[in-house]
């Protein structure tokens, strides 16, 4: 069977977002129609002439609301830049999307400025999850799986400052890769936290999101070739990551390192104790709030009264902070990063749930005090791995019909490509069993 046109594929896209029964008009806060058309003409045109820019030619992305496209004012989910100038030209993950041959369908939804993990906007709206539409999608790139589980993208591109794409991904149940900060360019990215953002890809498969990732970051557009699971040597961390997992988490976590254990991997609990250290030495995410802070304060000068008041309440949490107590945040992160460098050594792989709870109904984050308890457990797992400044992956593992679980598989800093052959055996291992 033929595979569908370019365009064909696109214009069913475009109807998933324009449908009025659908989360379209909350998933996608802008659409190209017009040049998506375009791209997708070239793209039929250079497969009847038998030619190719790669394997991502005529794949319909959709991008964050973080990102520069030429023309446009940047918005990061927000109100108050809409007086900002127009950017130039495309972000560098943006130009080197399209110049592979990308189709970028549209720009999707965010929690303002890109800090919560819920994926709540009271600007734009709140996508509904894919699995109940009542319940949060995950944070902050929140349009992005949804875009790929309604059918509106095959990729979509998020940002990770503190588990933005890995949240969500897990919570709408489709796989979602943070690659190590800095290996990908992000400028033209509005940043949260100029040392802990990272850009990752949304799809429904690792190679998918492997393919993505090489073409962002500059390099050859392949997919490694998936590791065999058996010989394996994966450690699954006992402190603070498997504290307060719901029980339906905690079941198919064990599942997973049930199959893979019979599957011939060497599934190993390790202490890890360095982990229950994180609380104290992050300051609780005051890493993040002071490099936010020093990003938004004149724009919190002019137009602070329009932000979320949640995410403003965040940002300010960074304005007390003085250079000294963040020379000595950052020389402590250091250290950590080093002594757990040293535990996990002898291990191809961390495991662990991605996001300890399931998706939470939207009404859940009425009360203030609930959303930030709720925020900080979605967060939990996800952004200790950020803060160690590492790469991780997460794949959907619940059982068919159940409300969306991730398995999150941690690499070493630097190890993208070999995270992504084991995710890619790993994948394989458990898609068999389901």
């Amino acid at each position: 069977m033929r595979p569908l046109p370019c365009r064909d594929r696109l214009e069913q896209a475009l109807a998933r977002i324009a449908d009025p029964s659908g989360e379209g008009a909350r998933a996608c806060l802008t659409v190209y129609t017009q040049t998506a058309r375009a791209a997708a003409d070239a793209a039929d045109a250079r497969a009847a002439r038998g030619t190719s820019l790669g394997p991502l030619d005529g794949t319909i992305v959709s991008i964050k609301d973080l990102f520069d496209v030429a023309g446009e004012v940047t918005l990061a989910g927000s109100t108050a830049l809409d007086d900002r100038p127009p950017a130039t030209e495309d972000a560098p993950i943006v130009a080197r999307l399209k110049a592979a041959g990308a189709v970028i369908v549209g720009k999707t939804n965010m929690t303002e400025f890109a800090f919560s993990g819920v994926g709540i906007n009271p600007h734009y709206g709140t996508p509904g999850n894919p699995y109940n539409r009542a319940h949060v999608p995950g944070g902050s790139s929140a349009g992005a799986p949804v875009s790929v589980a309604d059918g509106q993208a095959i990729v979509a591109i998020g940002t990770d400052t503190g588990g933005s794409v890995r949240i969500p991904a897990a919570l709408c149940g489709v796989v979602g890769f943070k690659p190590t900060a800095k290996c990908i360019s992000r400028d033209g990215a509005i940043p949260l936290s100029t040392t802990l953002d990272s850009i990752g890809p949304l799809a429904n498969s690792v190679a998918c999101c492997a393919i993505t990732d090489a073409v962002m970051a500059g390099d050859e557009p392949v997919a490694p070739e998936p590791a065999p699971v058996a010989g394996l040597r994966l450690a699954v961390p006992q402190t603070f990551m498997l504290d307060d997992l719901a029980p339906e988490v905690a079941s198919a976590f064990a599942d997973a390192c049930t199959t893979l254990s019979r599957a011939g991997a060497q599934v190993t609990d390790l202490p890890l104790t360095e982990l229950g250290e994180y609380p104290a030495l992050s300051g609780r995410g005051l890493l993040v709030n002071c490099e936010a802070f020093a990003w938004h304060e004149e724009l919190i000068a002019r137009r602070g009264n329009e932000y979320d008041p949640r995410v403003l309440s965040r940002i300010e949490f960074g304005r007390p902070v003085s250079a000294a107590d963040y020379i000595r945040l950052c020389a402590g992160r250091a250290d950590w990063i080093r002594r757990v460098a040293a535990r996990t050594a002898d291990f191809d792989a961390l495991l662990m749930p991605t996001v300890a709870i399931t998706a939470p109904p939207i009404t859940a984050f009425a009360d203030d005090r609930e959303y930030f308890r709720l925020n900080g457990l979605i967060l939990r797992n996800t952004a200790v791995i950020n803060f160690l400044d590492r790469c991780a992956i997460t794949l959907p593992i619940q059982p068919p019909g159940t409300a969306p679980v991730g398995l999150m598989i941690v690499g070493e800093h630097g190890g993208d490509r070999r995270l992504l052959a084991i995710a890619g055996g790993i994948e394989a291992t458990l898609t068999t069993r389901l």
